[in-house]
Formats: C-alpha cells, sequence, structure tokens
C-alpha cells in the first residue's frame, strides 16, 4: 500500500472510506436528533428539556470515555476496537428504533451508541496517522475525515428531517444501523499496522476518575435550570474528581507506571491551543443546532422536514469550504485558516442573533447559517492537524482520544450551556431565551478565537509529527 507523489494507493483510498463513514455517521448522530424534538416528545409522552437530556448524554458519554477508548487500542488493537464499536453501536441504534419510552432512549442513544463511538473513533484518527505516511496524501485523508464529520453535523438535521418527516423519527436509527452494518462489511480489509500488546498495561483508576468527573460537571450544567445548589454541587464535585484524576496521574509517572494519559501531553502548547479550538468549534456547530432547531419547532410550530431544510445552508457552507480544505491549507498557514474561520463563524452567529429576533420570515437564518457552514468548514481540519501532528507515532493513542474526547465534550457543552438556556425560558420568553442562549455560543467562539490567535505563526506542516513544543 505505497503511497507515490502525495497520492495513496488504491488499497488506502479503500481503507479511508469507511473511517471516515465511521465518523460522518457519528456526528450525524449527534445532531440529527435535534430536528425530532417535537416528535420524540409526543411519541415517548416526555418533555424537550427530558430530549435534550437524552441528546447531551449521548456527547457525554463519549467525551467521558473517548480517552479509556484511545488508550484501549494499544492494548486491543486499533482494528479490533473499531469493529467492537461498531457493533455496540449498532445494537444502540436498533435498540434506539423500538424504544417504547425515554429510558431504553437513553439507553439505546446515549449509552450503546455513546459507548460504541468511544470504541471506535480513536481508531479512525490513529489508523489514518499511521497508514498515511505520505505528508500530502495524510493531509487529504483527514480533510475528508473531519469533512464528513462536519457535514454529518451540519446535514443531521436535513436527513434527520427528510426520514422523519417521510417515515418516522425511528426510522433514522434504523438508517444509522444500515450505514453502521456497511462500514463493518467495508472495514473488513483495513489494516492494523501496529499489532496489538495484551499486556499493555490499562489505568482503571484513571479511566474511572476522568470519566466520572466529567460526567459531573455535565450533568450540574443541565441541572443549572432546575435547582441552582445542586448545579453548582455537581459541578464542584466534578472539578474535585478531575483534579484527583490529574493528581492520580502524576502519581503514576512518578512511581513508574504507566497512566490513562501522559502529563506531557499537556506540555505542548500548540496541541493544547489547537484542543481549545476544537472544543470550542464544536460547542458552536452543536450548540447552534440545538438552539436553532428547538426554537423553530417548539416557538414557531415547524416540523422535522422544515427546520431540517433551513440547516442546509450550514450544510452547503460547510461542504464548500471542506472541499477546499486542501487548497486552502497549500496556500494559507493553518494559523490564519483557523483564525479566519472563527471570524466568519462568530460573524453568522451573530447574524442570528440580530436578524432572526423580532422576524418572523424563515429566510432570516439563512445568512447566519450559512457563515457558519463556511467557517467550520475552513477550520476543522487545520485545529485536527495541528493536535495530531504534534506528537509521534507512539503516542497517537493517547492524543487521539483526548483529541475526540475534548471535541465531544465541546459538543456536550454547546448542548447543555445553550440547550439550557434556551430551555429554562423557551415557554415564557422564547425571544429572550433565543438571544441569550446564541449570544453565549458568539461569547464561546470569541474563547477560540483568542486561542487561534495565540497559536505559532509557522505550525509544524500538518502530518509532521513532533515531539517538542512549538
Amino acid at each position: 500500500m505505497s503511497e507515490s507523489g502525495g497520492r495513496p494507493s488504491a488499497a488506502l483510498r479503500r481503507a479511508l472510506l469507511p473511517l471516515a463513514l465511521a465518523q460522518f455517521i457519528c456526528s450525524f448522530a449527534g445532531s440529527n436528533m435535534n430536528v425530532m424534538i417535537n416528535d420524540i416528545s409526543h411519541d415517548l409522552d416526555t418533555t424537550v428539556q427530558g430530549v435534550q437530556v437524552a441528546i447531551t448524554l449521548f456527547l457525554l458519554v463519549m467525551a467521558a470515555l473517548m480517552i479509556p477508548g484511545g488508550k484501549l487500542t494499544d492494548r486491543w488493537g486499533r482494528r479490533r476496537c473499531f469493529t467492537a464499536g461498531l457493533i455496540l453501536y449498532g445494537i444502540g441504534a436498533i435498540l434506539s428504533a423500538v424504544s417504547p419510552g425515554l429510558g431504553v432512549l437513553i439507553l439505546g442513544n446515549s449509552i450503546f451508541e455513546g459507548v460504541g463511538t468511544a470504541l471506535l473513533i480513536p481508531p479512525v484518527y490513529i489508523l489514518t496517522t499511521l497508514l498515511f505516511t505520505d505528508i500530502t496524501s495524510r493531509a487529504r485523508a483527514f480533510g475528508a475525515i473531519s469533512g464528513l464529520g462536519g457535514i454529518g453535523a451540519a446535514a443531521g438535521p436535513l436527513i434527520g428531517g427528510l426520514i422523519t418527516s417521510a417515515i418516522s423519527w425511528r426510522a433514522a436509527f434504523v438508517f444509522q444501523a444500515l450505514v453502521v452494518a456497511l462500514i463493518v462489511v467495508l472495514s473488513r480489509r483495513v489494516p492494523d499496522p501496529l499489532p496489538p500488546d495484551p499486556t499493555r498495561p490499562f489505568d482503571v483508576l484513571g479511566a474511572v476518575l476522568s470519566s466520572v468527573g466529567l460526567v459531573l460537571f455535565v450533568m450540574g450544567i443541565l441541572a443549572l435550570d432546575n435547582n441552582g445548589w445542586l448545579a453548582l454541587g455537581l459541578m464542584a464535585g466534578g472539578i474535585g474528581v478531575l483534579a484527583g484524576f490529574y493528581a492520580a496521574i502524576r502519581r503514576a509517572e512518578r512511581t513508574g507506571r504507566e497512566p490513562l494519559l501522559s502529563t506531557q501531553l499537556f506540555r505542548n502548547r500548540t496541541s493544547n491551543l489547537g484542543l481549545v479550538t476544537q472544543n470550542v468549534q464544536w460547542l458552536m456547530l452543536m450548540g447552534v443546532s440545538f438552539v436553532v432547531s428547538a426554537y423553530l419547532q417548539v416557538v414557531r410550530g415547524y416540523n422535522a422536514i422544515q427546520t431540517g431544510v433551513i440547516f442546509t445552508a450550514t450544510t452547503v457552507g460547510l461542504l464548500a469550504t471542506s472541499l477546499a480544505a486542501e487548497r486552502m491549507a497549500k496556500r494559507w498557514p493553518q494559523r490564519s485558516l483557523i483564525t479566519v474561520g472563527f471570524v466568519v463563524t462568530i460573524a453568522g452567529i451573530l447574524l442570528l442573533l440580530l436578524m432572526v429576533v423580532g422576524t418572523p420570515s424563515v429566510w432570516a437564518f439563512t445568512p447566519g447559517l450559512l457563515l457558519i457552514g463556511l467557517g467550520l468548514g475552513a477550520m476543522l481540519t487545520p485545529s485536527v492537524n495541528v493536535v495530531q501532528s504534534s506528537f509521534p507515532d507512539q503516542q497517537q493513542g493517547e492524543i487521539s482520544g483526548l483529541s475526540r474526547s475534548i471535541s465531544n465534550l465541546g459538543s456536550s457543552f454547546g448542548t447543555a450551556i445553550a440547550g439550557t438556556i434556551l430551555v429554562a425560558g423557551i415557554t415564557t420568553t422564547p425571544e429572550r431565551a433565543y438571544g441569550l442562549a446564541i449570544l453565549v455560543v458568539a461569547i464561546a467562539g470569541l474563547i477560540g478565537l483568542g486561542a487561534a490567535l495565540m497559536l505559532p505563526r509557522a505550525v509544524a506542516p500538518a502530518t509532521a509529527p513532533a515531539t517538542s513544543e512549538a
């Protein structure tokens, strides 16, 4: 499977297809439920907040288990973890499709699909790094995967809306199961360049502490509109557990044991800034997706297909810049692409605030959603490249797990924070709740822009692993 002149062989291109499709379907799962809020809440006799909890928990389980999932790839093998994750995901999709109530939906979608995603996504990025050794071809591969991930998240509302309106919201989960079955078939020939090491130690304590800490913190955010003291207690508990996690991995390193995460991962300034940009990018995408979808359905009474069609502008914008990612990477530095991406995305979010509130026209959403798609498409791939390429092959399992965890944590924050603000006032002061939720997402974007501006002017080439701080 050689590479010549930056162009991957046919075998490598075949290996890339199931990896990119896996990222697509997992991103699709994170956003397609947004247009089913009314349908699911009516069918399962629950509330908008109940559906929000299911969506947020799915994203949170992914974030909480992505680091352990990345670490397990060294012990079990990347191909085996990928296949196991797909099987769990498929079981969860089928459970969700037949769920009689919110509890089973959470079990299938939030737990099974979340755990499956945490197992299958780290191998996607590890295998891409190991298989595509040529600088140009690896950049193209990362562009395809990141682009399909962004498109999956942006097109989720449209595809989910079409399926829901034509058949049922349950059919959207059947669609996911069918795509997963296709990926299993296509991935049979995906090679694993590194053999698994069953003797590799696994930090169980670190895995438990990191997962519990993240879950407590995000659950605290979700509880803010119901019980302020409980919310603060959960968030404080989460921070305390995460502090214990950091202390545990430091202690493991001092005693010569292998921790869940090496503290060296947090000493690379370029990678740290890249992780911040990744987190905020997905916070903005998922925050806007949930807020706009819920507002359109609950306040304006739009159905699933009408809501999905409105998000076509985001999909078109993201597709346009994702397809141009390779050409843009050759002309401009990664920092420039990330910075411009944040500026354009923030401008789009502000348009959603200025043009929508007080305006009955549905077309008022289009300019803002289009700019958001264009901005995110321009910066998703450079952010991934900055982080993945900051470490050597031996640490790809760790950094892939951390990178995906941070991105999915951003998705959780977007749905939890912006969604909680919206849900708290959607029935009493909907316009005010919508405006405040969108404004919070814009403020988060400014944090991401600040991190982008702090990146080095000359970031190392996207696919040249580096161990030192840039």
